[in-house]
């Protein structure tokens, strides 16, 4: 059969695919992948304060996945609507936010239910998108060239079909059969894309599947690879692959950037792991040598690692100070340049300088 771009691609063929997923190049690629992969997950365990990865790590993914769907904020803003208490909020930074909620919920869902569902699915895109969206129902989506106006795609169209062939994938998904899962993932993350299941939302949806899988494989424990930089970096790449599955069946040349992107991505995250770790201990000794000795604690440094921005209510509920001395300490934190202030509406937030550039880079 010839595949015809202006047709709903409802004979997307079912998992698994009738392809070698073991060639030679796929498992030395694999191999490699897994590596970084452990070297990250073996990391993760020597931070002592693991909702720095969680704050800072995760809410880079959502907005790296957010900026491949033309949705644009910037570090700043975002970490600021995070901690402070706005009433308005740019709509690019809420969604981005929304998109950081749907992946920590997901995950906390997972933990819960160890298994990668349609209804899971549901639960994130209707997060990211703030609304009850569904199953698409109707025909008359479809995948288009922003430039030219060109049909370069059209998903299947009859909700029918879309969710026999979201029950496949969801078979495929949790079957525990003897393909490596980061081969797996490729498979995995192309017919997500392709079944294409939301009128909005696949492409972020899909890369919360992503992470997921790697933590539903026990080869994460904390969702902290946020592939979409890469993607970002190699977009032209990741476009043509994927059109060259449907389109050729070529699965090799896929499956290979994928691994590439999970290697990358692995070695990438160590590396920012590593020089926030250094990061936060130079602060340490700094905020110990220069700060009176009745405010420095390894508490209070530590604290202010959690997210850029931080705030007297912060200390409060941590229980490191009283509202009144909670901000007599962040302004010796100020004076001593480790933070800077900023007020926001009637709150005073204190930014980590030495985290947000590093973050920023």
């Amino acid at each position: 059969m010839v595949f015809d771009p202006r047709k709903p691609y409802n004979d997307l063929p079912l998992l698994p695919p009738g392809f070698d997923l073991e060639t030679k190049a796929i498992l030395r690629k694999t191999i490699s992948a897994g590596r970084a992969l452990a070297e990250l997950k073996g990391l993760g365990d020597t931070i002592p304060n693991q909702a720095l990865l969680v704050n800072s790590l995760i809410m880079q993914e959502a907005k790296s996945s957010s900026e491949i769907e033309n949705i644009l904020t910037t570090n700043d803003a975002l970490f600021k609507a995070f901690t402070a208490k706005a009433s308005r909020i740019d709509p690019a930074t809420k969604e981005v936010l929304s998109c950081r909620e749907a992946l920590w919920k997901s995950f906390h869902d997972l933990k819960q239910k160890p298994v990668l569902s349609t209804n899971l699915f549901v639960s994130i895109v209707q997060t990211i998108k703030g609304n009850q969206i569904g199953i698409r129902r109707t025909p008359g989506t479809a995948i288009i060239n922003a430039i030219t106006g060109e049909v370069i795609y059209t998903p299947p169209g009859d909700e029918a079909v879309i969710r026999d062939k979201l029950k496949n994938l969801e078979e495929f998904i949790n079957e525990d059969d003897s393909i490596d899962p980061l081969i797996k993932l490729g498979v995995i993350h192309y017919q997500f894309e392709a079944i294409h299941p939301f009128s909005d939302g696949n492409g972020r949806t899909g890369r919360i599947i992503n992470i997921l899988f790697l933590v539903l494989k026990d080869l994460l424990d904390l969702p902290v690879l946020y592939l979409s930089n890469f993607i970002i970096e190699h977009k032209n790449d990741y476009y043509r692959h994927i059109r060259e599955v449907t389109e050729k069946d070529l699965w090799e040349q896929w499956i290979l950037y994928m691994l590439e992107a999970i290697g990358d991505t692995a070695d990438f995250t160590r590396e920012r792991i590593l020089a926030i770790r250094g990061l936060m201990s130079e602060t340490m000794e700094s905020a110990r040598q220069d700060l009176p000795a009745r405010v420095y604690s390894k508490e209070l440094i530590e604290l202010l690692f959690r997210q850029p921005y931080t705030k007297g209510q912060f200390l409060v509920d941590a229980g490191i100070a009283k509202r009144k001395t909670a901000a007599e300490y962040l302004r010796e934190l100020e004076k001593i340049g480790i933070l800077k202030s900023q007020k926001i509406g009637k709150e005073v937030l204190y930014l980590n300088v030495g985290l947000f550039d590093l973050l920023s880079r």
